[in-house]
């Protein structure tokens, strides 16, 4: 029974994969809007209803692409810092950190659109999605965290009307964290994608030519303005 039984989850398993396999080609040629269960089925050789007790919604099986690509983004930003941990400054690991964030993201820009771009119109995402988001954030926390706990951290300024919301965040998601470097740290969480995003979606055409260079410095910068001390490269 029990041979049958693994037999069942081990083609569960391929499947589901296939499913979403299929559909990451769709969100290249077609874009996240236009998913399609049928569609899915269609070019899987899958009768709907069959591929409705794998992902009962089009929501469904976005929400499990999504998470796949946090997961996925989180994954190479924790192994880059965790990679330098012992061996290197923090504002190394900082920089390596997001260097393996813009390299997986050019290495998967659709998948990255999914999560960085634009709104897919009428999807609203689940809490299932919401650890897997923090994964990269909670890299760079733990880069400052490390940091602060080891003397290697200067405090940025801190405009008073902001203080409130810093100890709120920092108390939130980032205990152990100054909240003067929890605020910068969320700016400079959302500078970094920023760049990825300008670079990915065309914004740097015709502007810059030297990217990866220009991201690189950029990190380091980053890394100061949270408080890390020295901007080495990774």
């Amino acid at each position: 029974m029990s041979t049958i039984r693994g037999a069942r989850e081990r083609a569960r398993i391929e499947v589901t994969a296939a499913i979403k396999d299929e559909a990451r080609k769709q969100l290249a040629e077609e874009g996240a809007a236009k998913l399609s269960l049928r569609a899915v089925a269609r070019e899987l050789g899958m009768v709907s209803s069959a591929l409705y007790r794998y992902f009962p919604s089009r929501d469904d099986l976005l929400t499990a692409l999504i998470v796949d690509a946090f997961d996925a983004i989180g994954a190479v930003a924790e192994a880059a810092a965790e990679e330098r941990a012992a061996t290197v400054a923090p504002t190394q690991r900082w920089v390596a950190a997001a260097c393996a964030v813009r390299e997986w993201a050019l290495a998967h820009p659709h998948e990255y659109a999914l999560i960085h771009g634009s709104p897919v119109p009428g999807y609203i995402a689940p809490m299932d999605t919401v650890g897997p988001a923090s994964r990269v954030g909670l890299v760079l926390i733990g880069i400052v965290r490390a940091a602060a706990r080891a003397g290697d951290l200067t405090l940025p300024p801190l405009a008073d009307e902001l203080r409130a919301d810093a100890e709120r965040m920092a108390a939130d998601f980032a205990e152990d964290v100054p909240p003067e470097a929890v605020a910068a740290l969320v700016a400079a969480w959302a500078q970094l994608f920023g760049l990825i995003s300008f670079e990915l979606f065309g914004q740097f055409n015709r502007v810059v030519e030297a990217r990866e260079p220009l991201f690189r410095q950029a990190a380091g910068e980053l890394a100061r303005s949270v408080g890390l001390r020295d901007a080495g490269t990774a």
